[in-house]
């Protein structure tokens, strides 16, 4: 796929809400997140707006999410922050001289990096967006934007954002919160009731983290809706979509893997607080991170068990794990942070870094209740969607699937020898 870079350019907010450069202080929960640029990627069928019609959008929108625009530094105090200067996004644009019909479904397995922009050491930039344009007008959205600035969440809003700014040329509705320190109130006295010296982050002088000595594979898996429908239906009981596709995948993957009965392994389950935490609540419209971690754990005989409920009994422990990451874990992560700030001690996150190795254990996101299909820049939602070349062996993102109401596509990592087996296994009930 030859790509021709014909413009790159830094973009701009049109108006800018602030006259001096601003510092916004990294909450706990931004310093929690993964340090690195997420990329993902958007494939619309033609026609499609200009290019010139996308940037005009995305320089007036930028102008409600001055986060975006912004730059990492460092304050007085050696604290991680963002500066707001409207410093700019960088925008490159592309020609790629197939069709896009010849070019899809875009596969995990191929080497897409280059239809996103650099995501190497040095990039200052919070946001990059590449636009690659098609001989038949089709177009591909490559976008990298910084974890510690914004979780999934956030970001879906702000391409929804993007996409009702160019087509209709209005405010966003609602408007993003900015007010990222009014989350982040901590009780009076502040009380930390449980140890996230040592769960969200770890000490920098005693990195655990295992770099991968195995060649990784990017693939996609699509579950439709009846094979979920019947994963559900052989648990017990109620349990939502997510619980019983991570319980299935978490033991074929275990199983791939050749893990052993006694072996033990865990999953680290990304919770979102803004509909945990009631008083005062968090508006879902929050502008940045608010994501904790359920480590759900098991040995792989428990999980694996075909005459022990082995299904029911990881949905289960699935289920418990999540919900012990309530209002009061919050809290209490909250008032971490205040607590934290008297302390010298230099801390970093326990997400594991770009190269990581899981194995036996798993990391999952879930994206199921973003809004994949409000994405509408005129022409439709996207035809196509994917978070390219995870990093991190075990990885695994959950998105809706745009072909099928009720389906799932998983995006992983993978041991490149455990692949084939997994494939194997990985529709069966058993």
């Amino acid at each position: 796929m030859a790509i021709q870079v014909i413009n790159a350019t830094t973009l701009k907010a049109v108006s800018f809400p602030l006259s001096q450069p601003n510092l916004v202080p990294l909450t706990i929960f931004d310093r929690a997140a993964f340090d690195l640029h997420v990329p993902t990627l958007y494939a619309f069928l033609p026609p499609t707006p200009s290019n010139e019609s996308l940037k005009s959008g995305l320089s007036r929108v930028l102008s409600y999410f001055p986060h975006l625009v912004g730059r990492i530094s460092a304050d007085q105090n050696h604290q991680p922050c963002i500066v707001l200067n409207n410093a700019g996004v960088r925008v490159v644009e592309t020609k790629i001289s197939a069709t896009l019909s010849e070019m899809l479904p875009l596969d995990p397995t191929s080497n897409l990096s280059k239809l996103h922009p650099d995501i190497g050491e040095g990039v200052e930039e919070l946001l990059q967006i590449q636009l690659n344009r098609y001989a038949c007008g089709g177009l591909v959205i490559g976008s990298t934007s910084h974890h510690r600035v914004a979780d999934g969440q956030s970001m879906s809003m702000f391409f929804v954002a993007w996409a009702q700014m160019v087509r209709f040329g209005k405010a966003p509705n609602p408007l993003p919160f900015l007010d990222r320190t009014a989350v982040v109130v901590p009780r009076n006295p502040p009380r930390c009731e449980y140890n996230h010296r040592a769960i969200e982050f770890k000490s920098s002088a005693t990195d655990s983290s295992i770099e991968a000595a195995c060649t990784v594979e990017n693939l996609k898996v699509r579950f439709s809706a009846d094979f979920i429908s019947g994963l559900k239906s052989a648990v017990p009981g109620r349990c939502s979509t997510f619980e019983a596709l991570l319980a299935h995948l978490w033991r074929k993957i275990s199983l791939a893997r050749g893990l052993k009965a006694n072996e033990s392994t865990k999953v680290r389950v990304a919770v979102n607080g803004r509909a945990r935490l009631k008083s005062p609540a968090v508006p879902m419209e929050l502008f940045g991170n608010f994501v904790l971690w359920a480590h759900p754990k098991s040995t792989v005989g428990e999980l694996t068990s075909t005459t022990g409920g082995g299904l029911a009994n990881a949905v289960k422990i699935i289920h418990e794990a999540v919900q012990r990451i309530d209002e009061g874990y919050f809290r209490s992560f909250i008032d971490f942070g205040e607590l934290e700030k008297k302390n010298d001690e230099e801390m970093a996150a326990s997400a594991p870094a770009m190269g990581n190795a899981l194995c036996p254990n798993l990391e999952v996101d879930s994206w199921l209740r973003f809004n994949f299909h409000d994405l509408d820049f005129g022409s439709g939602a996207p035809c196509a969607f994917l978070p390219p070349n995870l990093p991190v062996e075990g990885l695994m993102i959950f998105v809706p699937s745009l072909k099928e109401k009720g389906g799932v596509e998983v995006f992983m990592a993978l041991a490149e020898e455990h692949v084939e087996e997994f494939k194997k296994i990985c529709y069966s009930l058993d």
